[in-house]
């Protein structure tokens, strides 16, 4: 039991992800300005959308994203929602000091602050310190701290849930 739960706590640091929760990535980072640079905008007052496309790089303190393609939609409730898209959209992310930076690839990367979830959408992949997770998504509820990666949903696509752990990663992961 106790291996199980280090292997666990071990593929939940992992997936610690975007700067929704102070926990989540350096402490300057949400106090950071987000700046996106792109080959061209277009702000959709009526849908509260602004689409960035070509080469798009949005960075926030550590956090770096480059996408094909980002919208980001400001809802009423003052949360937003950020979806890149390319082949693949790339993200990384200085946890802690303590950590390696975390990197993550999927052809959808959709960030919700109102619900402080991410989701990584086809050929889905993370990894921090040598430890890799892949599968078709990757979903991440950063309230809860639950993470969960599903294989393909069609017969077609064989693409499997695959976790790589290094040597060494579950005793440090099960120290206090």
């Amino acid at each position: 039991m106790k291996r199980s739960n280090a292997i666990t706590a071990y593929f939940i640091g992992l997936l610690m992800v975007f700067g929704g929760s102070p926990a989540m990535a350096l402490p300057e980072d949400r106090e950071q300005p987000i700046r996106i640079t792109a080959d061209s905008a277009s702000r959709f007052e009526a849908t509260g959308e602004t689409h960035y496309t070509g080469n798009v790089e949005l960075t926030q303190g550590s956090l770096r994203i480059n996408a094909d393609r980002v919208v980001v939609q400001q809802q009423q409730n003052g949360a937003g929602i950020i979806v890149a898209t390319g082949n693949p959209a790339r993200l990384k992310q200085t946890p802690t000091e303590q950590r390696g930076p975390v990197t993550a690839s999927a052809e959808r990367i959709e960030y919700r602050q109102d619900l402080d979830t991410v989701k990584l959408v086809h050929n889905a992949r993370i990894e921090q310190e040598g430890a890799i997770v892949t599968g078709a998504t990757i979903d991440y509820d950063v309230g809860a701290q639950q993470v969960k990666a599903s294989a393909a949903a069609s017969p077609e696509d064989k693409q499997r849930v695959e976790v790589i752990i290094p040597p060494g990663a579950l005793e440090r992961s099960s120290e206090p």
